[in-house]
């Protein structure tokens, strides 16, 4: 029998207790468009409903994502990226304040947005050969700063940021991006870990832990501070101007 082969953005699986996000969009390195953006709300949506116990985000082929997609720049106006950013930022906090623990696993290429993803998950997996870049302030977008900043520390954020330079696994590892690297063939095992883990709790005492061990206090101000600097006017002109200095590269 011939295996069907998904075109949607983000494929959705429910495994017991454990939801999984797959980004479907080998062919583009997986980058982050409208269509997916909104795949991944919805599959958070029914992770929470169903009362999963993990949802796991992964990314099929070589990479989990390049990043918010850049093409079709010339049909886009500033509104139109204005809200696609503001719904990225509602994407991960609504990650961050998910009543179940998320996971990322990272092959490949994780930039902009998608490191954005990765960093409001709280396990976040990567294989030695994973590599991160933050570069949307090069085009003067504020993306989950704050956040970055409380995971990794103020300085080591500012650095990054502020260089939008790549980082590999072991940089991430050292400065807490990520708390753990594992070849992918590892994966599988280390999920039904984390599964049997999250399992632990009731509902209610799961629920609690996770508001305790994060800060809750700054999500206005970053959608805030998304929305001021989206929407400073030329963003399109911005992110084009972005895109013809990476091309030169």
């Amino acid at each position: 029998m011939t295996k069907t082969i998904s075109q949607e953005p983000v494929i959705i699986e429910h495994k017991n207790m454990v939801t999984w996000l797959r980004l479907n969009r080998p062919d583009r390195l997986n980058a982050v468009n409208a269509a997916m953006i909104e795949g991944l709300i919805d599959g958070l949506t029914a992770a929470i409903e169903r009362g999963s116990n993990l949802v796991v985000f992964a990314g099929e082929g070589r990479a989990f994502s390049a990043g918010f997609d850049l093409s079709g720049l010339d049909q886009q106006s500033d509104a139109d990226l204005l809200y696609r950013f503001v719904r990225v930022e509602q994407l991960l906090q609504m990650i961050y304040q998910l009543p179940m623990t998320s996971v990322a696993l990272v092959q490949g290429r994780c930039f902009g947005a998608a490191a954005d993803i990765v960093a409001s998950c709280r396990k976040r997996i990567a294989a030695p050969d994973a590599s991160f870049r933050m570069p949307g302030l090069q085009f003067g977008i504020v993306l989950g700063t704050r956040r970055l900043a409380r995971l990794i520390g103020a300085d080591a954020a500012f650095d990054l940021l502020e260089t939008s330079r790549i980082f590999t696994a072991d940089d991430a590892l050292g400065n807490g991006f990520l708390t753990d690297i594992k070849p992918a063939e590892k994966w599988a095992t280390h999920i039904d870990k984390l599964a049997s883990d999250a399992g632990n709790l009731g509902d209610d005492a799961k629920t609690a832990l996770l508001a305790a061990t994060r800060d809750d206090g700054g999500l206005d101000h970053d959608l805030a501070a998304l929305v001021r600097s989206a929407a400073k006017p030329g963003l399109a002109d911005r992110i084009r101007a972005f895109v013809a200095t990476q091309v030169k590269k």
